[in-house]
């Protein structure tokens, strides 16, 4: 969705409110596709000191399997939503800067604005919650239902002074 901001420019402290839909659900993340809902995005641009700035917050439904005990995960997420808008790219020694996005005919990509944010804010695990115990390496169990009966592997360097305690 193109967003015309050609309003804003020469009213400085002016806002434009904005709403978007976007369908993420072909977004690849770990081997699955965890965006099966809507992505959507409400804010406004708002021109300060000529400068707009985009604000926000980006929410959808994360589908998908935990990556540390493999059970179904149904997690809400909310991302808050910071761009820049810019008629020219100004970057410093030549890097570009992720959150600085162009005006083409005084339009702002939404689109792209959205997707950058929601890509870049995601975490790097995708998680049934944030203290998953995972599953045992040994037996398979999902600790979080509780400790398996595994007994400790004994460190092989300490395995003589096992034997002592034996005697």
């Amino acid at each position: 969705m193109l967003l015309n901001v050609s309003s804003l420019k020469n009213r400085p402290g002016g806002t434009l409110p904005f709403e978007v839909s976007l369908d993420l659900h072909t977004f690849a993340f770990g081997g699955c596709c965890p965006v099966t809902e809507p992505v959507r995005a409400v804010g406004e641009v708002r021109n300060t000191a000529d400068v707009m700035i985009v604000s926000g917050k980006v929410t959808t439904t994360l589908h998908g399997v935990c990556d540390r005990c493999a059970r179904d995960v149904v997690r809400p997420v909310e991302y808050p939503l910071h761009a820049i808008l810019t008629e020219e790219f100004t970057g410093v020694d030549g890097e570009e800067d992720p959150w600085l996005f162009l005006l083409e005919d005084d339009c702002a990509d939404m689109d792209d604005i959205v997707t950058t944010t929601f890509v870049l804010s995601m975490e790097s695990k995708l998680l049934c919650s944030e203290d998953c115990k995972g599953l045992c390496p040994r037996c398979g169990k999902n600790l979080n239902d509780g400790p398996c009966d595994c007994q400790p592997e004994v460190d092989p360097r300490l395995a003589v002074l096992k034997q002592l305690l034996e005697k």
